[in-house]
């Protein structure tokens, strides 16, 4: 079912707004030969912190409030990404989540951001029922390369928006930007998870997350597995629920990273194991390392899984 073009709306006022700020926040602005317009926060641009907190605001569709204060009593991490929302199902799921996997030619990225509601052939929207039908569309990019006229071709035959009225930010994981924005998706993880649980999401009416920002990786590979790391050992969440506690308590112990079987050691480890396959690894470990539900019915608070310092400590050091 199509709705109002909502999260369009906002998070092209957030891409205009990065556009006009674009030097300060050391990012590139290319206006492509195909009339798309192109933010590079950290392929070639050396990017910021604060370009990775707007990259986060637009695969929200400014749907969250995100900041990053820095932390100094840690050897192990250089800053705390804290996320909180109230619109949860709207801004994490249908915007957020990293479900577009958008491949052109020798181009691949993953792809956040209100342009998947736009698109709407994820599994993901059957369940949640949210989709749009913009006249323009956002999109965030996770690729170490910057996409072509091509890609932006595709996303338009994809969404139904013309061309010019695209906006594709990108950035890569081992990157300053790409990492606060990667690090920032604690309480999407947590909500994807409760999906694969068949968790009645409409009982969340909040959330609130962080997570450690991992020191900026050389390599890709390195990247991925620190801010995997972040969220399966460091990122904490809270959601304020309605309903019972019964099933909140049942379900409870399934939805941190500990419930996995590969749960314990850095993730570049386990990515190696399974010979750098992602569909071999147990999807249950894609989650938060602690959850918390508060009851707003109850007054229950119910917390399951902890950090695991130790492991964000070899991971972010490589020891």
């Amino acid at each position: 079912m199509a709705t109002k073009s909502l999260l369009h709306d906002s998070a092209f006022r957030c891409a205009e707004e990065l556009i006009s700020r674009a030097t300060e926040l050391g990012a590139d602005v290319h206006k492509l030969p195909c009339g798309g317009r192109l933010v590079d926060a950290g392929v070639e641009a050396g990017g910021s912190v604060e370009a990775g907190i707007e990259l986060a605001r637009l695969c929200l569709a400014d749907r969250g409030h995100i900041e990053a204060r820095p932390e100094t009593e840690s050897p192990w991490q250089t800053a705390v990404v804290t996320v909180g929302t109230i619109e949860p199902i709207a801004g994490c799921l249908a915007s957020q989540y990293a479900g577009w996997r958008i491949s052109v030619g020798d181009y691949f990225a993953m792809g956040s951001g209100p342009m998947r509601a736009a698109y709407g052939k994820e599994d993901l929207f059957e369940h949640i029922g949210f989709t749009e039908s913009p006249n323009v569309t956002v999109g965030v990019l996770e690729s170490d390369a910057l996409p072509t006229s091509d890609v932006f071709q595709y996303v338009s035959e994809k969404t139904g928006v013309p061309v010019p009225e695209i906006v594709l930010a990108v950035a890569p994981t081992n990157s300053l930007a790409g990492g606060v924005q990667v690090v920032a998706r604690s309480v999407e993880t947590a909500l994807h998870k409760l999906h694969a649980l068949e968790f009645d999401l409409t009982r969340i009416v909040d959330g609130r997350g962080t997570a450690p920002l991992p020191p900026v990786a050389k390599k890709s590979l390195e990247a991925l597995g620190r801010t995997n790391d972040s969220m399966l050992y460091g990122a904490q969440v809270t959601l304020r629920v309605r309903g019972d506690d019964a099933s909140l308590e049942e379900m409870g112990p399934r939805v941190p990273s500990s419930s996995s079987s590969d749960h314990g050691i850095p993730f570049g480890k386990i990515f190696a194991r399974y010979d750098y396959d992602f569909y071999k690894i147990d999807p249950h470990l894609f989650s938060p390392a602690e959850v918390r539900f508060v009851n707003l019915d109850t007054g229950s608070e119910l917390t399951f899984g902890q950090v695991e310092p130790s492991v964000l400590e070899k991971s972010f050091l490589g020891s």
